[in-house]
């Protein structure tokens, strides 16, 4: 006896014919058609150095002609949940910017050119207008930092994240001469400490920022898309503004000066980061007074009530860089990076550090 014949299902019925991994929530051929537009972002920032497309398994480039003994610098960060903020206001362009930031800052502080970039991005499920967004935010990063968008990774994994919400993590290499690696090293008592400013508050520090903003906004103080006379600019604006990027100026200054210590000011503020950087036997002496600092910073220090100590130990407070330069230099140093547009001081200095006190001191220097 011939077995029964199974029904047929109704071409119409686009429920019952779609695949079964569309109906869990990845759509494979809206994915992978995604890739062309990745592939048309990307081409803006591609150097000689690429060997390969995006699309591949992997990414290919070659270290610069110009390099006679080459040492690569690889790093990755994330942007953090500044992406949630990002997500409540709907804007994406600016998040890419920072994940590129995030990376290619921590490349410069040793002194590496950045060469390529690659980038994970991951949904609930695609949504081609946002990653695209957050995508043109990455290259325009990548080409303010002269590195090229090699490739990366876009997921969707339903359930994981909610509606709007993604994942932005970026991967970076770059490239230096061996003998010119900046490590620290060098820094020496008498060394001048070179800021430059900040945008903002980057992309650190962003679990109390909600937790701030949350609260006045339950409480009615203020909303994101307000403009408090403070800020002279709307909440949101001052929020997601994006990490600066270092590269170029830090570069032209690695060139041409004496510079023996870099540090990116990033989650950890001063105290977390500066130490990372100093020799045994010194310590840094910064004196808060010789720098503005952004009005974003005030207004979340009153409304949160933020102790200055506990600023200075999430926040950059207004410089995304320090650096540790011959003190003979320190002057041209600043003249150079205000002569590019950055808005740079000096800050402090390198001293002896005694036994038993902290790697970091807050305070004018010594009369």
């Amino acid at each position: 006896m011939a077995p029964p014949k199974k029904a047929p299902i109704a071409a119409d019925d686009g429920e019952a014919t779609a695949p079964a991994y569309a109906r869990a929530g990845v759509d494979l051929d809206r994915d992978e058609g995604f890739i062309a537009e990745v592939k048309e972002i990307g081409r803006s920032t591609f150097r000689p150095e690429i060997l390969s497309s995006i699309g591949g398994f992997a990414g290919l480039f070659k270290a610069p002609e110009r390099y006679d003994d080459p040492v690569f610098v690889a790093g990755a960060d994330g942007v953090g949940t500044k992406l949630k903020l990002a997500a409540l206001l709907g804007r994406y362009d600016t998040i890419g910017i920072d994940c590129v930031a995030m990376v290619v800052n921590d490349l410069v502080v040793q002194g590496a050119e950045p060469l390529v970039f690659l980038d994970y991005l991951a949904m609930d499920s695609l949504d081609e207008e946002i990653a695209a967004e957050a995508l043109r935010g990455i290259a325009e990063g990548c080409r303010r930092s002269g590195c090229a968008l090699l490739g990366g990774e876009t997921a969707s994994m339903p359930g994981f994240y909610g509606k709007g919400e993604l994942e932005l993590v970026g991967f970076g290499v770059g490239v230096c001469e061996r003998d010119k690696v900046i490590d620290g090293s060098s820094i020496g008592v008498g060394d001048v400490l070179v800021g430059i400013a900040s945008s903002g508050l980057h992309s650190n520090g962003f679990s109390l920022v909600r937790e701030i903003v949350d609260a006045g906004v339950a409480a009615g103080k203020f909303d994101l898309r307000s403009a408090p006379d403070e800020l002279n600019t709307s909440l949101a604006a001052a929020l997601l503004a994006p990490t600066r990027i270092y590269v170029k100026p830090v570069l032209n200054l690695v060139r041409d000066f004496t510079i023996n210590g870099i540090v990116h000011v990033t989650g950890g503020g001063f105290e977390g980061n500066l130490p990372r950087i100093l020799p045994a036997g010194v310590r840094a002496r910064i004196d808060p007074d010789t720098w503005p600092r952004p009005a974003i910073f005030g207004f979340l220090q009153q409304h949160g009530e933020i102790p200055e100590t506990e600023m200075r130990r999430v926040f950059n407070c207004g410089l995304g860089m320090v650096l540790a330069v011959a003190r003979e230099e320190a002057s041209d140093v600043v003249d150079r990076l205000q002569a590019m547009g950055e808005r740079a001081y000096r800050v402090g200095v390198i001293e002896r550090k005694p036994e038993e006190e902290p790697a970091v001191l807050f305070a004018p220097p010594e009369a």
